[in-house]
């Protein structure tokens, strides 16, 4: 909600002095440093409030891309990710992958050599350090940019992207605190260039097709959706390579929803946040850490490992519920920490019906059978999206079950027609913002704590 100057500076003061007491207070009680409930108690990260913006700056919403017959791509971090997403590209009409990064050099050249196999010349490769990436964004042959690199090099690269005149994305967490995700959302409306993250599960074919009936009324009015990533990763977090040598540090540090964007993303499509509502308000609580200790205690038998340093503060499971403006209500989840099937819930409810994920049933009031879930097949003839009609056949040879190839082919699609991305930055913004808005809120006792409109009110359009 927009407010009068005066009234939002009073609000300032007074919601920032009783901030700051309860971080204190939080931060006291607990031991545990929470980089969320710090950067709260400082004015431009406090979420109640919009930064000014950018002299210049105008909103990306909306906004097109250029259009281009070919659509010239650069990779930073080529790792299991990044080399799986550029298959995908590889795997697209109109492309041409131009430059890769990483401070691992054979990975780059695993990547480079993945180019060169499907036909095209040889990438430039830079692979001097950490921020080789900031040579490699003044290339001028490159139209966008790809970040899959560990989550903290996320931001700057993408900052740096957008500074050199580059579109660019990124892999989830599109960033990791409110400061960084505003940085982002004003450095997009300042240089005019796109900056989102590539959220495959909004590609995933229930996703997609659920997102069709939600919109002919199938369900009737949405009231609740349910949005989750329960994926049991303790051998990934403890392995000694890969995802292993950086994941597990974010465990040491955050007692959050560490990664929401995977179930929010859908659901959000689903209650058409930032065209007509908008997300409000969270409350969120953690469980006790116990998974990782536990999972350590059994598999890490050398006592002299840096492993056994580790404190783990991440609750296991974390449960937070959100309200959006026009008072619809959002159960988001986060739980990798402990033996269960994967499931990102994926649900909607509305007022006459509703559909759950994992597995994919139905009910519809008055549908054959009485009060009984029904299955989904029955509706994908008429709501199966078009990408899906399109791309299916090739789309399941690619990963996590066709989503990654069907997110791919629909970037370039955009990028190659001038078309407007499906996801913009404050899409991206929002769904990452209940990373650091659940830690503050854990560490509050479960208090309320409002959402930012990363829109600054462009989403009542």
């Amino acid at each position: 909600m927009s407010m009068p100057p005066d009234d939002r500076a009073g609000l300032s003061r007074r919601d920032l002095l009783k901030s700051a007491a309860l971080a204190g207070a939080a931060l006291g009680a607990s031991g545990v440093f929470s980089p969320a409930v710090a950067e709260s108690a400082t004015a431009g990260a406090h979420p109640d409030l919009a930064p000014v913006s950018p002299a210049g700056a105008k909103s990306m919403k909306g906004v097109p891309f250029e259009k281009r017959d070919v659509v010239r791509i650069a990779i930073v971090g080529t790792g299991l990710r990044g080399r799986s997403v550029l298959h995908e590209f590889l795997g697209c009409p109109g492309v041409k992958i131009t430059a890769l990064c990483d401070n691992v050099p054979d990975k780059a050249k695993q990547a480079a050599k993945m180019v060169t196999d499907a036909g095209q010349p040889a990438p430039a490769l830079f692979t001097d350090g950490d921020h080789a990436f900031e040579q490699l964004v003044q290339r001028d042959d490159i139209d966008f940019i790809h970040t899959a690199t560990p989550w903290e090099w996320h931001v700057p690269v993408m900052l740096a992207a957008m500074k050199a005149g580059k579109h660019v994305s990124s892999e989830c967490p599109f960033g990791s605190t409110l400061k960084q995700l505003w940085e982002l959302v004003d450095a997009s409306e300042k240089t005019r260039r796109h900056c989102l993250q590539l959220e495959n599960c909004n590609y995933g074919y229930n996703e997609m097709l659920v997102n069709r009936m939600v919109h002919a009324g199938v369900f009737g009015e949405p009231l609740h959706g349910a949005a989750a990533y329960l994926h049991d990763l303790r051998g990934i977090l403890f392995e000694d390579r890969d995802e292993g040598l950086w994941r597990r540090r974010w465990h040491t540090t955050n007692n959050a929803n560490l990664y929401p964007t995977h179930g929010l993303g859908p659901v959000s499509w689903y209650l058409d946040i930032h065209k007509g509502d908008t997300f409000e308000y969270m409350v969120s609580m953690s469980t006790e850490e116990r998974g990782l200790s536990i999972h350590r205690e059994e598999t890490v038998k050398d006592k002299m490992s840096a492993k056994w340093s580790e404190r783990y503060v991440t609750g296991d499971l974390n449960s937070s519920l959100i309200k959006t403006a026009k008072g619809r209500t959002i159960l988001l989840q986060h739980d990798v920490s402990n033996p269960r099937p994967y499931s990102r819930l994926n649900a909607i409810q509305g007022t006459k019906g509703l559909f759950e994920d994992y597995p994919a049933r139905i009910y519809v009031e008055g549908q054959a059978g009485g009060e009984r879930w029904g299955a989904i097949d029955a509706w994908k003839p008429k709501f199966e999206d078009p990408l899906w009609t399109k791309l299916g056949e090739q789309a399941r040879n690619g990963g996590h079950g066709g989503m990654d190839f069907v997110m791919a082919w629909r970037l370039v699609q955009c990028l190659r027609e001038g078309l407007a991305p499906d996801i913009d930055v404050y899409d991206s913004a929002a769904w990452s913002a209940p990373l650091p808005l659940s830690e503050i809120s854990v560490a509050k006792g479960s208090a309320p704590v409002k959402f930012p409109d990363f829109t600054r009110g462009n989403w009542k359009a």
